[in-house]
């Protein structure tokens, strides 16, 4: 795979910034929204001023749903932005979607610092539509799908039913059992713990995971995120802009966006979704190799995607995840790849994406408290399931 030019390389995160994280919070989707983005400007050293770029995903395209209930288009209002590109909508490479279009807008010249924004209040829309999520059937109502459409018919009701799909193919294929699975969930609710932004922080044992409710064979409760309101944001700056500022810039060394197989739950490899893909085409955007990897913060919207990532990405051989991750202390804070050293969504909170970036600039950065692993100069972020994925190796100079 030949590219003329590596765009990405031009682009670094120059700050970050995080709202409270609550279940539910007593605030509003803006005010979450406005809390993160003020921090990671100021975090970046900058004013309102600066930012001429503003990006998200999905963007608010259901006028509120609480699945992104602000846009680029109400916060550029709010905070009397004056930009020259922004950009949100649901098609794209999954949640960090939003990051590599920014990226590719500094990179093209349009902007010097975006502003990245991510906003979730399912936590408050579930006290009054326990049905209320991001892959729930909506093959009824307003919320129409086409995809969902094929779903029904098989009992295919919420993401859960594909998730459990994948995890059961990928115990019939590579032996994977249940007590494997369960280290993400352990691993994740040991880091919350250190977390004091965490939903989870109460300790969690292996008796507790397997005495916990089946949704979707073989998949628990405690397999499934958190849903949870809170907005995070990060700053997108040219290289040599970010320099200026505070702290030490992380450039984004490459991105895995690609997608070589069907957009469809049901029709694509079920044992890697889009995982390899996006490992593929990141890696070959780069000399670093997985070893040099110091911190992994790998989607756990579902357990087994954490698992599936770990494959896609390199980080231990294809139909090896179970093994790698047996025990966890491979995975732990201590241990040769910490994993979601936040707690991910699993116990941390369901902050859908941008929040493993946030906890990767926080351990590159050396600001993660009682959780920060041992120093590295280079972290992997990736976020979504299915068809929809992307991947960004970050690197602290």
């Amino acid at each position: 795979m030949m590219f003329d030019r590596l765009y990405e390389k031009d682009v670094a995160i120059s700050g970050i910034g995080q709202s409270e994280v609550g279940r539910p919070s007593n605030k509003s989707a803006m005010r979450l929204t406005l809390d993160a983005c003020l921090e990671a400007i100021a975090d970046a050293g900058l004013t309102r001023d600066d930012i001429d770029g503003v990006s998200c995903w999905p963007g608010d395209n259901n006028n509120g749903d609480a699945f992104s209930p602000v846009g680029p288009n109400a916060l550029i209002g709010t905070l009397g932005l004056k930009v020259n590109w922004y950009g949100g909508g649901y098609e794209g490479p999954g949640p960090l979607a939003g990051v590599i279009n920014g990226a590719m807008a500094i990179a093209a010249g349009l902007c010097r610092h975006v502003l990245v924004f991510r906003t979730i209040t399912e936590a408050t829309r579930r006290q009054t539509d326990k049905g209320a999520s991001a892959l729930t059937n909506k093959t009824v109502g307003r919320d129409n799908s086409a995809a969902w459409q094929w779903y029904t018919p098989f009992n295919v009701l919420s993401g859960v039913n594909l998730m459990a799909m994948y995890a059961q193919r990928h115990f019939h294929d590579y032996g994977t059992t249940p007590e494997q699975l369960a280290q993400i969930a352990l691993t994740c609710r040991a880091n919350a713990a250190l977390n004091p932004k965490a939903i989870y922080r109460t300790p969690l044992s292996m008796d507790d995971y397997m005495a916990s409710r089946m949704i979707s064979t073989p998949l628990r409760m405690l397999d499934c995120d958190v849903h949870c309101d809170a907005s995070t944001a990060i700053i997108l700056s040219r290289v040599d802009a970010a320099k200026d500022g505070p702290n030490p810039p992380v450039r984004i060394d490459a991105i895995g966006a690609a997608l070589h197989q069907p957009w469809s739950w049901d029709q694509l490899d079920l044992t890697a979704m889009a995982t390899r893909d996006c490992g593929d085409m990141m890696w070959a955007r780069t000399d670093i190799k997985p070893a040099e990897v110091g911190n992994a913060q790998l989607y756990d919207g579902f357990s087994i995607l954490t698992m599936m990532w770990l494959e896609g990405l390199r980080l231990c051989p294809r139909g090896e995840s179970g093994p790698f991750v047996e025990g966890g202390r491979r995975i732990s804070l201590a241990g040769e790849l910490p994993v979601n050293t936040n707690g991910g969504q699993l116990s941390g909170g369901r902050t859908h994406g941008l929040g493993y970036v946030h906890e990767a600039c926080s351990q590159l950065w050396g600001r993660a408290g009682a959780r920060q692993v041992a120093p590295h100069q280079v972290a992997v972020v990736a976020s979504g399931g299915g068809p929809l994925g992307g991947s960004l190796l970050l690197v602290r100079d």
